[in-house]
């Protein structure tokens, strides 16, 4: 996943405010439902050249999957920053982070903690 300028971080439902406003923050909203297919998300990536995503946010088994699966779909190479997600506890439904990570493990090109996805970033 070496950065060469190709590569975005992707942060679902961020919140920030306010929001960041330099020339490298694309903030593409709303998402309705869990996924991108209602913003420009893919497109902003494109205009910027970038072909690979690293993935984080909330929550690991609805939105950060949706855009997973969103991405990919799209051409991208996603990795997913696990230990940079969460998701809730069900009492019936059980572990959504749980589910979430082998979801990830199946699909995502990589999983990684926020540590080795710095160390990649910066090679």
């Amino acid at each position: 996943m070496k950065n060469n300028g190709d590569t975005a971080l992707v942060l679902t439902e961020p919140q920030y405010k306010p929001y960041l406003t330099d020339v490298d923050t694309v903030i593409a909203s709303p998402h309705k439902v869990y996924g991108p297919q209602s913003n420009d998300l893919a497109l902003q990536l494109r205009k910027r050249g970038i072909d690979k995503v690293v993935l984080a946010g909330m929550s690991a088994n609805l939105c950060v999957e949706a855009h997973l699966r969103h991405l990919l779909e799209q051409g991208f190479v996603v990795t997913v920053v696990a230990d940079a997600t969460a998701a809730a506890q069900h009492p019936d439904l059980g572990d959504g982070y749980a589910a979430a990570l082998t979801n990830f493990r199946y699909l995502a090109n990589a999983v990684l903690s926020t540590e080795e996805a710095a160390k990649e970033l910066t090679r």
